[in-house]
């Protein structure tokens, strides 16, 4: 059986819901809330696009990876940031402490969601879009998710309510 120390970690897009809905779900739950994004300000005293500018992408990612890579919660619902996903050690934990679900959402959702990409803290090297970083970060996604869900069309309680059933029969599976 796998350790989750009663962890569920989202991971998907920026602007697919992980906070939003992660809320919801560790209330419904009656477990804790975490975001890892907030954890990253705190821990270098910095907004995300601030880091972003100061380290570039790549130093963003290292600063991302070492944040992730030492989350040590239980009981938790853990909302990652969406580049993640680039950072295997980040992820290899993430796998080891929790059932990682990907929040899954179409592109043409998410750019109706999304407004200022910089000031959002999002990732883009120059020259990339959207539509290129979400062609980059799917298949990573779809490789460390042990569950997905798919959060096209739904409504916030929709979501929050197939995430907290597949990891309650995912949980199941596992005993």
């Amino acid at each position: 059986m796998k350790k989750t120390n009663g962890n569920i970690i989202l991971i998907g897009m920026p602007g697919a819901g992980k906070s939003t809905i992660g809320v919801v779900v560790a209330k419904r739950l009656g477990l804790r809330f975490v975001d890892s994004d907030l954890v990253i300000q705190e821990t270098y005293g910095k907004l995300l696009h601030e880091l972003i500018e100061e380290y570039g992408v790549e130093g963003f990612f290292s600063l991302e990876n070492k944040v992730n890579a030492s989350l040590m919660p239980t009981r938790s619902v853990i909302a990652t940031g969406g580049s993640v996903c680039h950072e295997p050690e980040a992820m290899e934990h993430l796998g080891e402490i929790g059932t990682v679900v990907y929040l899954k959402l179409s592109l043409s959702s998410l750019k109706e969601r999304l407004g200022d990409l910089g000031a959002r803290g999002v990732t883009l090297k120059p020259g990339q879009t959207l539509a290129d970083l979400y062609r980059e970060r799917i298949p990573l996604y779809e490789k460390y998710a042990d569950i997905t869900v798919d959060c096209e069309g739904k409504q916030l309680r929709e979501a929050a309510v197939e995430i907290c059933d597949a990891v309650q029969q995912d949980g199941r599976k596992e005993t």
